[in-house]
C-alpha cells in the first residue's frame, strides 16, 4: 500500500509556522519498525532553538486564532475529523508499522480521534461566562479566555489518536499548540501535519520531533508556554511538574496505572477470563495505561479462571502488526522489550508461578522484532514488583482473595489510581466497591473502553486533571472577572 500522506512530507523536517523546516543543528535520530527491528526513517531532533521557533510561530498565530468565531473553529475541527476518516487506512497502517500496535486497533484509534474532534467542536458554545448579582448601578461578569500557547507531549501507545485527539480541546478553546510526538513512533504525527496544513492557519499547530530530555524539556521550560499537557509515565510526570513549577504553569498529567480487575464469586469464570484478557489490551501488547494488569479473583473461581485465561492466551495470534489477522504485535522498542523481560524475570525470582508465556516467541520471523509472549503469573503476592510497578507490557498477575477488606487493602496498596474493573452480578457489591476503590475511572462488567463526555483521569500518582469531557475543554481557558459601575442615568 502506498503511504501517500507520509510520502508527501518532506524528509528530515519539522512543521513550524505552516512550513517544513530543518532542525537548526541538523541532528536526527532513527525510528524503527518494532516488528523487524529495521529503521523506517530518520527524523529531526528538535533542540531548544527549534522549540523556540515553534513557540514563536504559535504565539504569532494566537491573536487571530483566539479571535476566530467559535463556529469557524468548530468547522475546522470537523474538517480535520473528516480528513482523518478519509485517510484512516493510511494512518492505521503507518502506526502499525511504527508502533507495533495491530492495525485493527489503529483503525479504531483514527475513528476515536475523529469522534473526539467532533465532540469538542460541539462543546465550543459552552465556553461561556457568568453574570453576578450586583447593586443596580454596577455590573459584574466573567469571560473565559485561552491560555495562549499550549505544549502537548504525547506517548507512543496511541500515536495518531493522541496527536489528533489532544488538539481538540486546546484548539476549540482558542489556544495555539506545539506538539512533541513520541520519539519511538513519530511518523504519523508528521503525516498529520501534512493534513493540518490545509485546514488550520499557519502557526496554529506546530509539530517538533525529538526526545524528552531535549525537546520535551525545552517545551516545558519555555516561558511563553503557559499550559502543558503530558501523557506518559509517572517519572515523566514528575519531571514535567518540577520544570513547570519554576514558571508556575498549569499542568495536566495523564500517567500510569497498575489497574485491578476484581472478580467476585458470582461470575462465570470463563466470562471473567474473557474480560481479563480483553481489558489487558493485548492488541497493544499490554502497552496501555488502563490495562488491568492485576486480576483479583475470588478463591472459589481461582483455578477455573487461571486455566481459562491460559487457554485464551495460548490462542492469541502474535504476528506482524500490519496484518489483519494479527491479534498482538511487538513492544514498541528494544528498551521496552528489555524492560518487560526484566519484569518477567523479577516475577520468577520473587516466587510467582509462571503459568504461560514469559519469553520471546519461537517463530524465527517474530524473533527479529521486539515480541514478548503474552504472559500469565499466578501465586502473586501484593508486595512483588509485578504487583506494584507498571510493567507496560503483556503481563497479567493473578492474586487470589476471599476476604473483601484485605482484597481492597491490596487493590489500593499501590501508588497508582487510574482505573479499575469489577465483575459481578451483585450490583450492591459493585456500587460498594466502586466507592472504595482509589481510581478515577471504574468499569463494571465492561472490559475497558471510554465514553466521550465521561471524565477520564487518575487519582494519586496516576495524574492530575480530567480529559475527554467538558472539564478538559474548560481547563484550557482562564477565567477573567470584569466589574463595572454603570453611568448615571439622566436626572
Amino acid at each position: 500500500m502506498r503511504l501517500s500522506i507520509l510520502e508527501e512530507v518532506p524528509r528530515g523536517r519539522l512543521f513550524i509556522g505552516g512550513e517544513w523546516v530543518r532542525a537548526a543543528s541538523g541532528r536526527s535520530f532513527p525510528t524503527y519498525n518494532p516488528a523487524t527491528g529495521e529503521i523506517l526513517d530518520r527524523v529531526p531532533l528538535a533542540e531548544e532553538a527549534d522549540v523556540g521557533r515553534a513557540v514563536d510561530a504559535a504565539r504569532a498565530a494566537l491573536p487571530a486564532w483566539a479571535a476566530t468565531p467559535g463556529p469557524e473553529r468548530g468547522a475546522r475541527l470537523r474538517a480535520l475529523a473528516a480528513a482523518l476518516r478519509e485517510h484512516r487506512q493510511e494512518f492505521a497502517r503507518l502506526d502499525a508499522l511504527n508502533s507495533g500496535n495491530v492495525i485493527s486497533g489503529m483503525r479504531r484509534d483514527v475513528e476515536w480521534a475523529a469522534e473526539s474532534l467532533e465532540y469538542f467542536a460541539g462543546l465550543i458554545p459552552e465556553l461561556k461566562g457568568e453574570t453576578l448579582p450586583e447593586e443596580p448601578t454596577a455590573f459584574s461578569y466573567t469571560v473565559r479566555e485561552p491560555f495562549g500557547v499550549v505544549g502537548k507531549i504525547n506517548p507512543f501507545n496511541h500515536p495518531i489518536r493522541f496527536a489528533a485527539e489532544k488538539l481538540a480541546a486546546p484548539l476549540a478553546a482558542g489556544n495555539t499548540v506545539v506538539v512533541k510526538p513520541p520519539e519511538q513512533a513519530p511518523l504519523s504525527s508528521l503525516a498529520l501535519a501534512r493534513v493540518l496544513a490545509g485546514i488550520f492557519p499557519p502557526g496554529v499547530v506546530n509539530i517538533v520531533t525529538g526526545d524528552g530530555p531535549t525537546t520535551g524539556a525545552a517545551l516545558v521550560r519555555h516561558p511563553l508556554v503557559r499550559r502543558i499537557a503530558l501523557i506518559g509515565s509517572v517519572e515523566a510526570g514528575r519531571a514535567v511538574m518540577r520544570a513547570a513549577a519554576a514558571e508556575l504553569k498549569t499542568v495536566t498529567l495523564e500517567l500510569g496505572g497498575k489497574n485491578p480487575i476484581i472478580v467476585l464469586p458470582d461470575v462465570d469464570p470463563d466470562e471473567a477470563a474473557a474480560a481479563a484478557v480483553a481489558a489487558m489490551n493485548f492488541n497493544r501488547a499490554g502497552q496501555s495505561c488502563s490495562s488491568t494488569s492485576r486480576a483479583f479473583v475470588h478463591r472459589r473461581l481461582h483455578d477455573a479462571f487461571v486455566e481459562a485465561v491460559r487457554c485464551r492466551l495460548a490462542r492469541l495470534r502474535l504476528g506482524l502488526p500490519e496484518h489483519d489477522e494479527s491479534e498482538m504485535g511487538p513492544l514498541v522498542s528494544r528498551e521496552q522489550h528489555e524492560r518487560v523481560l526484566g519484569y518477567i524475570e523479577a516475577g520468577r525470582r520473587e516466587g510467582a508461578r509462571l503459568v504461560c508465556g514469559g519469553g520471546v516467541p519461537d517463530d524465527p520471523t517474530l524473533r527479529r522484532g521486539f515480541f514478548v509472549q503474552p504472559t500469565l503469573f499466578d501465586g502473586v503476592r501484593p508486595e512483588m514488583r509485578i504487583a506494584q510497578e507498571e510493567i507496560f507490557g503483556p503481563v497479567l498477575a493473578v492474586l487470589a482473595w476471599d476476604d473483601e477488606e484485605e482484597m481492597l487493602r491490596q487493590v489500593n496498596g499501590v501508588i497508582y489510581g487510574l482505573s479499575a474493573a469489577i465483575y459481578t452480578r451483585d450490583y450492591a457489591a459493585a456500587h460498594r466497591l466502586a466507592r472504595r476503590i482509589e481510581a478515577g475511572y471504574i468499569w463494571v462488567n465492561i472490559p475497558g473502553g471510554h465514553a466521550l463526555g465521561s471524565p477520564y483521569g487518575g487519582l494519586k500518582q496516576s495524574g492530575i486533571g480530567r480529559e475527554e469531557c467538558l472539564d478538559e475543554l474548560l481547563s484550557y481557558t482562564q477565567v477573567k472577572s470584569v466589574r463595572m459601575r454603570l453611568p448615571a442615568g439622566p436626572a
